[in-house]
């Protein structure tokens, strides 16, 4: 079967290399003032990988810390900050860990990317300081939008 260029349809959640490559780039200014070094990982609205930079002297795990909390900020809207108390025991995500297959970070780090009208269309992980400096890392990045 051939396809034409009209029957092919595209996910409307675009988030491009190039705003991916603004953030990182600001971020890893701000750790590089910092002395500390990051894992800056920029993923599309759908939780898929855009951008992923690890700095030299990054802690291993990171990688996947940085990813995970981009995918919990952009499939729960909110940053990993605000999400944090909501898996603690008696709140309504205390279970959300063992009930799906999908990891998620509920630790500061990760922030939603949305659009002019509030549609996420993406989102960023910072990993490899404290929880708190993972979370100013990844405001920087966003700013730089």
């Amino acid at each position: 079967m051939t396809m034409s260029a009209e029957m092919i349809q595209r996910s409307p959640i675009i988030l491009s290399l190039a705003t991916a490559q603004r953030a990182t780039a600001a971020a890893l200014h701000k750790a590089t003032e910092w002395g500390v070094p990051f894992t800056i990982t920029v993923i599309d609205g759908a939780g898929h990988l855009v951008q992923s930079t690890r700095m030299d002297g990054a802690v291993l795990a990171s990688i996947e810390t940085s990813f995970s909390k981009a995918r919990t900020a952009a499939y729960f809207a909110a940053t990993t900050l605000d999400l944090a108390s909501a898996v603690a025991d008696g709140e309504p995500l205390a279970t959300i860990q063992t009930s799906i297959s999908v990891p998620f970070t509920f630790v500061a780090g990760g922030i939603p990317i949305a659009d002019a009208k509030g549609v996420v269309i993406g989102a960023i992980g910072a990993g490899g300081g404290s929880p708190a400096q993972d979370h100013e890392i990844a405001l920087v990045a966003l700013a730089a939008l």
